[in-house]
This record gives structure tokens, C-alpha cells and sequence, in this order.
């Protein structure tokens, strides 16, 4: 017994450390609080969560279902269910499972089947919306064309499309005017607000985009999209196979012949004969199912595709919207970068001007600082001699000033 407990336990601590009751260990080590911690999520992981479930006669009532449950209830593969899990970030998804389809968009994250709806229960307000909403369409029109999973994930990508819209639109009133003030006063404030913008301009575009992408990826599958016939696959489910034999014809080789009846040895047919003339009738039979069931499935999807199509149209809308503004904050940036470039070209210019006044007066200075000198010259003799060399060195310096200007236009540094 020693030698076991020195197996699990460190020789380190101390036997007080042990409850006698429990053997539950009270230390505070840091990797015992890991370990707990971690045992803590796989716990808080693997609990009950609250859902929404409504039926196909708008009826709707809280449970509180854990994952096992929801598998087992749905058949769908735990890694489906990390979609709707709120702990975790993951883009729009639309995904056709054998008796299920789960949908992550937005705010609205559900699990669609051919007789429920398993709704994850939040206070988020598209959540109520969509539950209030589909129980007074589901009350109201119950003798609509459309089975039950299509008006559920119709209304799903209504209000997703509805919500995104909106959220453009709002974000269009609000960018516009700061884009025009921008254009019209560059100032700190201004660039930092169109900055925070764009950073929400590109968030949201990446979500329309994703919304976007999964629902043409649909489109273009049409094994996706009969995935998603639920209640079709659910017709098809209570036909037992005994029918499908009773209804197939019976061929000549596989028809019961009576004990009566003489049998020539000659003519018998072997049982291996018997069962190549049953292989080929299956396989010829087979191709025959296979090319009805590709024409069935295009009539069975057909009311899915025009649904998809009729969103993805919208949502592309959407989309054309956010890439327009952004076209727009694009074009006033390289508004203001040019209304900038030409502004320091202004500013070049200046200092191309003063830099020329500078040196006309330091030539005129250096005159000046010659004449400043302690020698002897008759020039100091007569003041009329000094005033005319000023003014001779004056007239000398503005020429050389004009000088410079004419040699920048005539090779257009400067403006005409």
C-alpha cells in the first residue's frame, strides 16, 4: 500500500495535506488550480443548455437539453454542435445533415429538422424575433407549398439579410457626412472617425461576404440541397423495402415454377444462370432508379434553389452597397492624398522662393560685411560714392533674384 501511494502522491507533501474523509488534496498550487480550472470547462462543456423548441403547428416551449441529447435527438456529429455553442466565434454556416440541418447565422443559431425546431434560447433580440415570427407564420398559413425546413431556414435568412441591410444602411448615414466633412476639412478628428469606420466597414463586409458565399456554395451543390429535403427524405424513410420487391416485375428466370409442371433436363436452367439474369435485371433496374432519382431530385430541389436564389440576390445587394462605400472612402482618400501632395507642393515652393531671397541677401551682406572692414579706401571719403555702391548692389542683387524666378518657370518648378 506504501509503495501504491508513492506512485500517485509526491514524496514531497506532507500526510496532513490528504483529507482523511475524502482524499480531496488542499493545496494551492498553481497546476492544481489548472487542473481544476480544465475540469471545470469540460464540465461546464458537456451541460445542459436552454433551448427553444417549436413545432410544426407554431407551438413553442423551453427545454433544457445537453449535448448527448441533442446528438442522439438530431443525429448530428459533436463537432456540428461547436457551431451553435456561444462560447465559440465562427462564421455563417448552412449545413444539410441526414435528418437535420444546422444553421449558424448571426445571431441565429438553430437546428433544423423535419418536424421541430431546436432553437438556442438568448436574450439577443433576433432570437425572440425569430421565434415570435415563425409561430404566427407557422399559426397563421399552415396550407403553404413550402415543407417545414424550408420556411424555418426561409425565415433564418430573411432576418439575417433583413439585419445586415439595416446595419448597412445605418452605416451609410453615419459615414457619408463625416466622408463629405473630411473632403471638404482634413483634420485629426475627422481621419480618426473615418478610421473607426472603415474598421467597421470591413467587419461587416467580411460577414455579408461569408453570408454571401455559403448561400451561392448551395447553390452550386445539389447534393447540399437535397441534404436539405428533409421532409422528402422522411417520405421516402417510411416506405418498408418489402414494398419496393412486391411492386418490381418478376422476370421470367425468377418466376416459381410449379412441382408439377415436367422439366425438360435439356432446357433446365442452373442456379447460377438464375442469378446472372437476377444481377443484370438489378443493375439494369438500378440505372433506370438512378436516372429518375436525378430527375426527382431536381424537381425536389427546385422550391430550395428559388429560395436561395431569391436571398442570395438580396444579400448580393448588400454586398454591391458595402463595396460602393468603400469604393467611396477609397475615392476620398486619394482625394485628400492629392489635395495633400498639392498642398507640400505649395509649401516646396515657398521654401524654393525664400531660399532664393536668402542667398540675394547674403550676397547683398557680404557687400555689406566688405565694406564693414577696417581699411583704407577713398569711397568713405565722399558719402555719395558709398550710397551709389548701395544702390549698385541693391540693383545687382534683385536682378540676380528675378534671375532665379525666370530660371524656375522657364523650367516650370514654379507655377507661370
Amino acid at each position: 500500500m506504501e509503495e501504491m501511494r508513492g506512485q500517485f502522491y509526491p514524496s514531497g507533501l506532507p500526510e496532513s495535506s490528504l483529507s482523511p474523509h475524502n482524499g480531496e488534496r488542499y493545496i494551492s498550487n498553481g497546476p492544481v488550480n489548472r487542473g481544476s480550472a480544465i475540469a471545470d470547462l469540460k464540465k461546464r462543456g458537456h451541460g445542459s443548455r436552454s433551448w427553444i423548441k417549436i413545432d410544426q403547428d407554431g407551438n413553442s416551449n423551453t427545454l433544457t437539453l445537453d449535448k448527448a441529447t441533442i446528438m442522439r435527438r438530431c443525429s448530428l456529429p459533436s463537432r456540428d454542435l461547436r457551431l451553435l455553442d456561444p462560447m465559440f466565434i465562427y462564421p455563417s454556416t448552412i449545413l444539410g445533415r441526414e435528418k437535420a440541418i444546422v444553421v449558424n447565422l448571426e445571431q441565429i443559431r438553430c437546428i433544423i429538422t423535419a418536424d421541430e425546431v431546436i432553437l438556442m434560447n438568448s436574450l439577443d433580440g433576433c432570437v425572440g424575433q425569430y421565434k415570435s415570427e415563425l409561430c404566427n407564420r407557422l399559426q397563421r398559413e399552415k396550407s403553404d407549398n413550402l415543407p417545414f425546413e424550408f420556411r424555418a431556414l426561409e425565415l433564418a435568412l430573411e432576418l439575417t439579410c433583413t439585419s445586415l441591410d439595416a446595419q448597412v444602411k445605418e452605416m451609410e448615414m453615419e459615414i457619408y457626412p463625416v466622408i463629405d466633412e473630411l473632403a471638404s476639412s482634413i483634420s485629426t478628428l475627422n481621419l480618426e472617425r473615418v478610421r473607426r469606420f472603415k474598421g467597421h466597414l470591413l467587419a461587416l463586409t467580411q460577414r455579408v461576404q461569408k453570408v454571401r458565399d455559403e448561400i451561392e456554395h448551395l447553390m452550386d451543390d445539389d447534393g447540399d440541397m437535397a441534404e436539405m429535403c428533409l421532409t422528402e427524405k422522411k417520405r421516402s424513410d417510411n416506405y418498408p423495402l418489402s414494398d419496393l420487391y412486391l411492386q418490381a416485375p418478376m422476370s421470367g428466370s425468377a418466376r416459381m415454377i410449379s412441382k408439377s409442371t415436367p422439366v425438360s433436363p435439356v432446357r433446365s436452367i442452373s442456379g447460377v444462370q438464375v442469378l446472372q439474369r437476377a444481377f443484370s435485371s438489378i443493375g439494369s433496374s438500378s440505372r433506370r432508379g438512378s436516372i429518375t432519382n436525378s430527375s426527382d431530385n431536381g424537381e425536389r430541389i427546385q422550391p430550395l434553389e428559388m429560395l436561395l436564389e431569391a436571398y442570395f440576390i438580396v444579400i448580393d445587394n448588400t454586398l454591391n452597397s458595402l463595396l460602393s462605400l468603400k469604393e467611396y472612402i477609397d475615392d476620398t482618400e486619394d482625394f485628400i492624398n492629392i489635395k495633400l501632395g498639392n498642398i507640400q507642393n505649395q509649401l516646396i515652393q515657398f521654401q524654393l522662393l525664400l531660399t532664393a531671397a536668402t542667398l540675394v541677401a547674403a550676397v547683398f551682406a557680404a557687400v555689406t560685411g566688405v565694406f564693414g572692414m577696417n581699411f583704407e579706401t577713398t569711397v568713405f571719403d565722399y558719402p555719395s560714392r558709398f550710397n551709389l555702391v548701395l544702390v549698385i548692389t541693391g540693383i545687382a542683387c534683385a536682378f540676380l533674384y528675378f534671375a532665379f524666378l525666370f530660371y524656375f518657370r522657364y523650367n516650370k518648378v514654379l507655377p507661370a
